[in-house]
């Protein structure tokens, strides 16, 4: 379980592990995991299906407690500092944890997101501002998001008023990227990567995921099979870590 190491510098998170493990309440998740990974990274969780993927995802950014070993992310440690780390890293799609709700639109998502960073994830004093410029800011917030996450509105059914159950897989990737990208964070978790994509999708996905870090964000992105250039962090799922679906059921929602 050790990574591999170079990509180039940016503004994200740095990511150092030694022998990093979580356990469950019916054994490990995972353990022995290191990890050496630049800020602006993209870093490749691989692994079969229950083998501790997710739960060292959720513990790389604060969401669950460690049961052995030592991280650092961003300078920050865990789990001591698990709360400072959470406010500076995003899920974008963690079943489970953050998933897309089916019955809103596109829009919906995005401006509840882009309403909730305004309230409790920027400056108090964003609040002071005339309604029309917290407006502006809201909607500028929303089209840097969308773009950086290549989200092209008027090609979807309905455009911005299309329903997250009637997005195509991949479109439901883009916009679940977009959301964590409101908040402008050093770093990105993504769940499941390349579930039920097609070979082209997959190379789509992995584009996508690759221009985000070239900007300077971190991004973790859990997958069955890691692209060519990711510094991979492997997950073995032996007999000793058999525990990852009871430790993931444990986790309280992000």
């Amino acid at each position: 379980m050790h990574s591999t190491t170079g990509a180039p510098p940016g503004q994200g998170a740095a990511i150092r592990a030694r022998g990093l493990g979580v356990k469950g309440p019916r054994g490990w998740a995972f353990r022995g995991v290191d990890i050496d990974a630049l800020p602006g990274s993209l870093v490749a969780v691989q692994g079969p299906s229950g083998s501790g993927r997710t739960c060292l995802l959720l513990a790389l950014t604060g969401r669950m407690r460690t049961g052995e070993g030592s991280a650092e992310v961003g300078g920050l440690s865990l789990p001591r500092q698990m709360a400072a780390v959470r406010r500076i890293s995003a899920l974008a799609h963690v079943p489970g944890v953050a998933e897309l709700d089916a019955s809103l639109t596109v829009d919906e998502h995005l401006h509840e997101r882009a309403l909730l960073q305004l309230r409790f994830g920027g400056s108090p004093l964003a609040l002071l501002r005339s309604r029309t410029e917290r407006a502006a800011r809201t909607a500028a917030r929303i089209d840097a998001a969308v773009t950086a996450a290549g989200l092209d509105l008027s090609a979807l059914p309905k455009g911005g008023r299309t329903p997250v159950r009637e997005l195509e897989r991949l479109a439901a990737l883009r916009l679940s990227l977009a959301l964590a990208l409101i908040g402008t964070p050093r770093l990105i978790a993504v769940d499941d990567t390349d579930l039920k994509l097609s070979d082209a999708e997959r190379a789509q996905a992995w584009a996508l995921l690759r221009s985000v870090a070239d900007t300077g964000t971190t991004v973790l992105a859990v997958c069955s099979e890691a692209p060519e250039g990711a510094l991979v962090v492997r997950t073995d799922g032996t007999d000793e870590t058999k525990g990852a679906a009871h430790a993931f059921a444990e986790t309280g929602r992000a």
